[in-house]
């Protein structure tokens, strides 16, 4: 395994610093497996950590069913957030931002003040671990050419995700109804999409909780300052410079993402 993770991790190193694409990893290697995709994404990490960027979170994606239904990929994908993924402020630069083909996708995000540690969460842990919840738009992207990906794929490359923005209102997930939180979503001023909290594993709270649990079999704790993203609460949508996409998430707040 570490000679694959080594293989495939380069290649998809390469082709995020280098903006480039490969073909999907499972045509190059028919035998790859979860825990191939997992051992990739590691390698990859930890060439990035050894460029200077820390590790600030975690995502959890393709959890709705009108994403999955979009890319053919019928379960959850989980991976790493960085610093230098976070975008501070509104502006996403596609070239700066290193970003290939992005998507965009409205979120909520958990802002985490203590550990969890799967397996065994559950959505009441959560809950007890969670400072606060943000409005967030998630720009995932892939390295694989012509987002033509399985779940090894997708999972080997980082959860297919590029950067992400949070707005600035903070919440207590305690005083609302998460699954009932509406999204709506405009792009370029006109209504694109509208979603619940409930299109995530029916509660985001019982996606964190499956991230928590699946990144636990593996050794991985989420932890306490981390920021998850939970998944997307609809469609995703391309994104191209000129593109300005804004969310509320109703009774939380609002968050911008604008393209050049």
């Amino acid at each position: 395994m570490a000679d694959t993770a080594r293989r495939f991790g380069g290649m998809l190193y390469d082709a995020l610093r280098g903006r480039t694409v490969v073909a999907p990893l499972i045509e190059t290697d028919p035998s790859l497996t979860i825990d191939d995709a997992y051992a990739i994404s590691l390698d990859t990490l930890a060439r990035r950590i050894a460029d200077g960027e820390t590790v600030v979170g975690k995502k959890i994606g393709v959890t709705s069913k009108a994403v999955q239904d979009m890319l053919g990929v019928h379960q959850p994908d989980f991976g790493f957030l960085t610093d230098r993924m976070w975008v501070r402020g509104e502006t996403i630069d596609i070239a700066a931002h290193g970003l290939i083909q992005p998507r965009a996708e409205a979120e909520i995000a958990f802002l985490l003040d203590k550990d969890l540690n799967g397996p065994g969460v559950t959505a009441q842990d959560v809950l007890a671990a969670t400072a606060a919840i943000a409005p967030c738009f998630e720009i995932v992207d892939s390295r694989i050419e012509g987002w033509r990906i399985g779940i090894v794929d997708t999972v080997a490359d980082n959860a297919s995700c590029g950067v992400f923005v949070l707005g600035e209102a903070r919440a207590d997930p305690r005083d609302h109804d998460l699954p009932a939180l509406k999204v709506e979503v405009t792009k370029n001023g006109a209504p694109l999409s509208e979603g619940y909290g409930r299109a995530v594993q029916g509660s985001p709270l019982e996606a964190v909780a499956w991230l928590a649990n699946t990144l636990g079999a593996y050794g991985e704790p989420l932890k306490a300052g981390d920021v998850i993203l939970s998944g997307s609460l609809v469609p995703l949508e391309p994104a191209r410079p000129g593109d300005v996409f804004e969310m509320n998430l109703l009774g939380v707040g609002a968050c911008a993402a604008r393209f050049v």
